[in-house]
């Protein structure tokens, strides 16, 4: 499903199939709540069994890279070859203190460059046997390759903490991200996030959305009863 379908469907489910006129909530916030219980669901899911599907993933296509000076990095010898990307890379879902990104390397999708904590950088230079290797760590949500001589641009995989920041970024087919695209959520996370928002702040708005959503789902048990909290509103 994509984005518009899925938020257009919970609209549905919260006027009860009939459409109003003086609607207490737009689009754009249950998008926005959508969002924000996919990246919840997401955390939860890893730090319950540590696997991240393929169904979350999203590929920022070709970055290009550009030279720059070491000195820009902590305790690098200024004479070694570093670049950066020109854009930022989007936020990723927060695993455990690390980022989730799922692919660093070449545009091929088959060598693959060490993503780094920040706190390793300053001993890059200190190993004999891979100091010539490139590896990646990022600074800022900018994503540096140390040894980059000669390497213009990479690819990136992960699983981003907003899926449309990706209508920036262009991919093979065109824009890598748009909201009539399959939205990265698979279906059981999609049932999990309009019963959340079932019970959570959209039940404050109408009584009866609640059990009119709990009745119209195949598999309530997905989630489980009270474990979702309630989002903030944008701008709070």
């Amino acid at each position: 499903m994509t984005l518009n379908e899925i938020a257009h469907n919970i609209l549905n489910l919260y006027r009860g199939g009939r459409p109003s006129q003086s609607e207490t909530i737009s689009l754009d916030q249950i998008k926005f709540n959508i969002k924000h219980y996919r990246a919840m669901l997401i955390r939860r899911d890893y730090a319950r069994n540590g696997i991240v599907t393929r169904h979350l993933e999203q590929d920022l296509g070709c970055l290009e890279l550009k030279e720059v000076n070491a000195s820009q990095c902590c305790n690098l010898p200024v004479s070694c070859s570093v670049a950066r990307t020109i854009n930022k890379i989007p936020r990723t879902v927060r695993f455990n203190l690390k980022e989730a990104l799922t692919y660093v390397g070449d545009v091929t999708g088959v060598k693959t460059i060490p993503l780094l904590d920040n706190h390793m950088i300053q001993y890059l230079s200190y190993d004999k046997y891979t100091a010539s290797n490139y590896k990646a760590y990022m600074i800022e949500d900018y994503l540096y390759v140390y040894n980059a001589k000669g390497l213009k641009y990479i690819n990136v995989r992960g699983v981003f903490e907003d899926p449309t920041d990706l209508k920036n970024f262009d991919c093979q087919d065109g824009l890598c991200y748009s909201d009539e695209n399959p939205f990265p959520m698979p279906a059981d996370m999609i049932q999990s996030v309009t019963l959340g928002m079932a019970s959570g702040e959209l039940a404050l708005l109408s009584g009866t959305f609640s059990d009119t959503v709990t009745d119209t789902m195949q598999d309530p048990q997905t989630v489980s009863k009270g474990s979702s909290p309630q989002p903030q509103q944008q701008g709070q």
